[in-house]
């Protein structure tokens, strides 16, 4: 299988002979930095013209198509909008947490990103209980969420923050009980040992029914997490202005515009990694012929695929269900989904205690 654990080592070994351990150590920190930064840029502009031309492909229209061919440069054309506009703050606002809360947000989502397995080899960091480390960092953009609507002075502002961190709280519940069904499959919370349990097929094909239970409650309940529509209570448009960041100009809003669509990145590639197998190549138990096929299509492109497959789901619900009633969205979390997870989890228990999975 194609692998970029070369290229990886090749770097670490050039920097360890030209530098001192510590400074080899600092410019491998600035490296991951600068690609993660690049990488947040790019698929800012990625999924914001995906998210434009899907929307038109479900409502039978074009879409963006003025700004380069097809409108594909219609996302460098709005970033350039953003980075011209004046940053404003309001009066009676808390200047310090007023500025600070959407770096907060793009804090997490690149402190997320380091155990995520991009290919075969190439992760930023291994970590042994990587699924603890996302659910646990991914919980505090929320603060950031909140701090920005309290530091605004405004009641919008606020009012939207506060929905927002109902609904990140609650809908947290069902994508921890998905996350765990595919942790007692697999006895590992180390996202590289879950990628391997899948060699011989993905969960969400050996795991039985309760792994495709646990997946359609995963991608319900990291739409709503995301605040992405028909879930998008936290900024609706007639009778919250633009919610939490109504307040918000400039960059300090392409921060924000940029955390959405990065944080739907990161819980697709979770979702991947978890129920599709990450960057591991389609198997089929003992066929060997056919899985060295698989195999010869480089491990990143399957990991992409798979991310922006899910990435596309979640646009394709955007765009064909009418926003909930704010009753409505927590009566699903709390009265639905949450008791659903929670048997399923059992079932999942007993499907592996007793070996039933494939």
């Amino acid at each position: 299988m194609f692998s970029l654990e070369s290229i990886t080592t090749l770097v670490q070994d050039w920097l360890n002979k030209t530098f001192s351990p510590n400074l080899a150590l600092f410019f491998e920190f600035v490296i991951v930095g600068v690609l993660a930064i690049a990488l947040f840029a790019g698929l800012g502009l990625v999924l914001v013209i995906m998210e434009r031309k899907v929307a038109a492909w479900i409502q039978i229209r074009l879409g963006p198509n003025r700004v380069g061919p097809k409108g594909m440069f219609q996302s460098l054309a709005d970033t350039v909008k953003l980075i011209m506009k004046e940053g404003l703050t309001p009066d009676g606002a808390d200047k310090f947490l007023f500025n600070l809360a959407p770096f907060i947000v793009m804090m997490v989502a690149m402190l997320v990103l380091a155990p995520i397995g991009f290919a075969k080899g190439f992760h930023i960091w291994d970590i042994n209980i990587g699924v603890l480390y996302v659910s646990a960092i991914s919980s505090v953009s929320v603060i950031g969420i909140l701090m920005a609507g309290w530091a605004s002075n405004n009641k919008y502002s606020l009012l939207g923050a506060m929905r927002s961190g109902a609904q990140m709280v609650s809908y947290e519940l069902s994508v921890g009980l998905s996350v765990l069904s595919i942790i007692v499959l697999t006895g590992s919370l180390g996202i590289n040992d879950i990628v391997l349990s899948q060699q011989n097929g993905w969960w969400i094909f050996k795991g039985h029914i309760p792994a495709i239970i646990s997946f359609v409650i995963f991608i319900i309940a990291v739409t709503a997490e995301t605040n992405r529509a028909p879930f998008d209570l936290a900024e609706a448009e007639s009778e919250l202005t633009a919610g939490f960041h109504t307040e918000y100009s400039g960059m300090k809003f392409a921060l924000f515009f940029l955390a959405e669509y990065i944080n739907i990145f990161i819980v697709c590639a979770i979702g991947a990694t978890l129920f599709l197998g990450g960057w591991m190549p389609f198997h089929i138990g003992n066929w060997e012929a056919f899985n060295h096929i698989m195999d010869y299509i480089p491990s990143f492109l399957w990991f992409f695929g798979k991310t922006f497959f899910l990435i596309f789901l979640i646009m394709w619900v955007r765009w064909t269900f009418p926003r909930l009633r704010v009753d409505q969205l927590l009566n699903l979390e709390w009265k639905y989904l949450l008791p659903i997870s929670m048997f399923n989890l059992i079932l999942m228990t007993l499907v592996a205690i007793k070996g039933w999975h494939f």
